[in-house]
């Protein structure tokens, strides 16, 4: 039986149903927002995975075109691989709900969110967080929710609850996050320098104006929602938590006392397998419990040390910054690269300018696009001494590559100022916490090797959190160990003057008003520092480009003039190109894009081009080209397209009985331009330009 809810949010109303559609789910929820429709199902296998030690979710978010009334493109005709977009908001979804199952739970659980329709105006992504949530609400499927995604925007300085796409470009900000009743779990955007006061506020604005959609959760699991599956929680016997402890713990204590995260690696990996060899006999069939209090030994000792004695297992305090070293100009063949490394990170970056030619086409539910800036993150495995076999982009590897792009667009210069393609390439070489943001780092230093004009450096830091009981620690510049054993993981990057993007994932409850604020301050100082270390290396843009790169010049025509300048079937614009060896984009508005390394080619082309749509000016002398001779005087050709009349008064200083006798079709002949009428009809004269030097106006 269909049963639904229905709230007034942002100003339009959303419904949550279930029990009309996909009712062979564990349970299933249809989210309406504006016209806007997710359909969202959630199901658990019968029974646990073996032989796994986490937790099998996988979620899944597809736009189906048809939700926008359109055909696929391309042969096939139907939606393929997951784009961009896809994959960061299956993210969205995964990242708050996968902390809220309980400990011990192995059954396989598939979220898949399915964009039913879609207008122009509500933007599904964040909607089908909360039917997510809503879906494993109503289920039997074990869940400590609910939560509740939203977006938030800051528009003429009042902040505003799902801004409407058409308002999108108007906020100073866009922020999605997720939240419970109590605290924010998932937060992730980014903003135009924004303050780090007008960030929180935007965040606990969100957390505020959740609260009903949580509560509607809850009044639609009343309605229809199933017993929950019980799981029992892992048992892990006294007597293998002593004898493990016992062999264990001094070991471990001294394999995390070492430098270098190679050497605390190796030496933990040891200890541990020491023990389960030893205890393999005696333990048999116990293999998991003896891992976990391995495993649990290792969080303690960790964590520990920063609560008790503020100390951290590479030895620095919470708020030291591993130290930091940059170099660019390392590629000399690309147009701008820089190394940043920081402590046992490293991320390689290089930075390379196309044409409009390279922009990369987009076609999403929101009608076709063009981006002229990208920014690729590649993980290999050799960055943290793996050996795996190399499958494509992951779904990390892009959504740290959009994060670290989400961070530096804010600065870059805009199309006018520099009419540049430019893509941006980090490869990561070592990993021990915050590729990501040594990625921003990287990629700001190679942006001005390369002679781009952005308006400030941007650094980005990674910041973690210790909670125990109600004392926390917040860390700066965490390590890939602090990542793995605390309780947040907080990105944050911008400028002196303000944040350009944060991401937020929490492995606990949630974060509280007061541990943000005290990230987000912590954050900024460490920013701060890293921003003075990067302006040792390079303080400013270079004052060019790299000479491999191609050199831009826009001659701007009129829009009617367009059809000049490309010729009948492109005739005209693939002669120039032919001819001088560039590259051209033409648009609509008129600007005329020339691109080569070569600024004599670019010159050459320049110049053809205003050849084509030069228009006539009075009292200027023109080198022409008698097209038709007639009694009353010769048509002559004095720009490509353009004729005048020079009438046979206007021949000479004396009279002329016949043009013929002075002129014939093919001749070259100085004129001036004696009038343009109201029609267009150029009068000129050869009289007027009789002492001229035919000479200086041959090209």
């Amino acid at each position: 039986m269909k049963e639904s809810v229905t709230i007034t949010w942002g100003g339009r109303p959303l419904i949550l149903e279930t029990g009309l559609l996909a009712k062979q789910a564990n349970g299933a929820v249809l989210a309406r927002y504006g016209e806007s429709i997710v359909l969202v199902t959630v199901v658990t296998s019968k029974k646990p995975r073996e032989g796994i030690d986490f937790f099998p979710l996988s979620v899944d978010y597809q736009e189906m075109t048809y939700a926008a009334g359109k055909i696929p493109g391309g042969f096939f005709k139907r939606e393929g691989r997951p784009n961009e977009r896809e994959i960061l908001t299956s993210r969205f979804i995964d990242r708050p709900l996968r902390p809220l199952f309980p400990k011990g739970y192995r059954n396989d659980v598939q979220v898949i969110a399915t964009v039913l329709s879609a207008d122009d105006e509500n933007d599904p992504d964040v909607v089908a967080i909360t039917a997510a949530s809503a879906a494993l609400e109503v289920s039997d499927i074990p869940f400590a929710g609910p939560i509740a995604g939203v977006r938030v925007g800051r528009i003429n300085g009042e902040y505003v609850v799902n801004p409407p796409i058409s308002q999108m470009p108007e906020s100073e900000l866009e922020i999605v996050m997720a939240g419970s009743r109590d605290a924010v779990v998932m937060v992730e955007g980014g903003g135009d320098c924004v303050s780090e006061k007008v960030l929180l506020d935007a965040i606990m604005f969100g957390h505020k104006n959740i609260q009903e959609v949580l509560q509607a959760q809850t009044d639609l699991r009343g309605k229809v929602g199933k017993q929950k599956i019980e799981v029992e929680a892992p048992v892990i016997e006294s007597e293998v938590e002593a004898k493990v402890r016992e062999m264990a713990e001094a070991s471990l204590r001294e394999a995390f006392a070492l430098e270098g995260k190679q050497n605390r690696n190796n030496a933990a990996s040891d200890a541990c397998a020491s023990v389960r060899e030893a205890l393999a006999e005696e333990f048999e069939g116990k293999e998991g419990q003896i891992n976990s209090v391995l495993e649990a030994i290792e969080t303690e000792i960790i964590r520990g040390g920063i609560v008790k004695d503020a100390r951290r297992i590479d030895g620095r305090s919470p708020t030291d910054i591993r130290p930091i070293a940059c170099e660019v100009d390392l590629l000399p063949r690309t147009h701008g690269s820089a190394l940043f490394t920081r402590g046992e990170t490293q991320a390689l970056v290089s930075t390379t300018l196309g044409t409009g030619e390279d922009e990369q086409r987009m076609d999403s539910l929101l009608g076709e696009s063009t981006k002229s800036f990208m920014l690729h993150y590649n993980f290999p495995p050799f960055s943290v001494g793996e050996a795996r076999p190399l499958r494509g982009t992951s779904r990390r590897e892009t959504g740290h590559g959009a994060l670290a792009e989400k961070a530096i667009s804010p600065v870059l210069p805009s199309a006018e100022a520099f009419p540049y393609t430019i893509r941006i390439v980090s490869e990561i070489l070592e990993s021990n916490g915050s590729s990501s943001m040594a990625t921003v780092c990287g990629s700001t230093l190679s942006l001005m090797q390369a002679g781009i004009p952005i308006k400030d450096p941007v650094a980005g830091i990674a910041m973690g959190l210790i909670k125990d009981g109600d004392t926390f620690v917040v860390l700066s510049d965490i390590l890939g160990d602090e990542d793995h054993v605390g309780d947040m993981d907080f990105k944050v990057a911008g400028t002196r003057d303000g944040v350009t993007a944060i991401q937020m994932d929490i492995k606990i409850a949630g974060l509280t008003e007061e541990i943000l604020s005290t990230a987000l301050e912590q954050a900024r100082v460490g920013r701060l520092h890293i921003l003075d270390v990067m302006q040792q290396t390079i303080t400013e843009p270079r004052s060019d480009i790299s000479e491999y790169a191609p050199r831009i010049e826009t001659v701007k025509v009129k829009p009617d003039k367009v059809s000049v300048v490309i010729g009948p079937a492109g005739k005209n614009i693939k002669n120039i190109i032919a001819t001088c060896g560039v590259k051209i984009d033409v648009d609509d508005d008129g600007n005329v894009k020339v691109a080569s390394p070569d600024k004599i080619s670019i010159d050459k082309a320049v110049a053809m081009i205003k050849a084509l749509v030069e228009e006539a000016e009075v009292g200027k002398i023109y080198l022409g080209k008698v097209r038709k001779i007639t009694d009353f005087g010769a048509f002559c050709e004095i720009i490509p397209g353009v004729d005048g009349l020079v009438h046979i008064s206007q021949l000479d200083n004396t009279r002329v009985a016949s043009v013929r006798d002075v002129l014939k079709e093919g001749d070259e002949v100085l004129v001036k331009v004696l009038e343009i009428d109201p029609q267009g009809k150029i009068r000129l004269s050869r009289k007027a330009a009789l002492n001229e030097d035919i000479n200086k106006y041959r090209k």
